[in-house]
């Protein structure tokens, strides 16, 4: 039964803690919305968008900011339920330093 699990694909346990972050509902919301120009890491910064993994923010700033949008990021109000904005705000204090 072992041979036919690593026959399949079996995954490490790095692994599978990527694909429990991928299963919550904060970083998939993050990957379809906010990856492109944060990077999936936090990390990228296209377009002028910042680094999160170095965020100051407040949680109460950063639901803002996704709510509302600021400089070249648009809003997320009518985009995102609010549900969906808490949950990817949590995802992404999870990346870095946030408070």
């Amino acid at each position: 039964m072992g041979m036919l699990l690593l026959a399949c694909g079996g995954s490490t346990a790095g692994d599978g803690m990527a694909l429990d972050a991928e299963r919550k509902p904060g970083a998939q919301v993050y990957n379809t919305n906010c990856a492109l120009c944060h990077g999936r890491d936090g990390k990228l910064g296209l377009n002028g968008a910042k680094d999160l993994t170095a965020s100051t923010l407040t949680k109460a700033e950063m639901l803002a900011v996704v709510t509302d949008g600021r400089n070249a990021m648009m809003p997320y109000k009518n985009v995102l339920s609010a549900k969906e904005i808490d949950a990817v705000v949590e995802h992404v204090r999870s990346l870095g330093t946030s408070k």
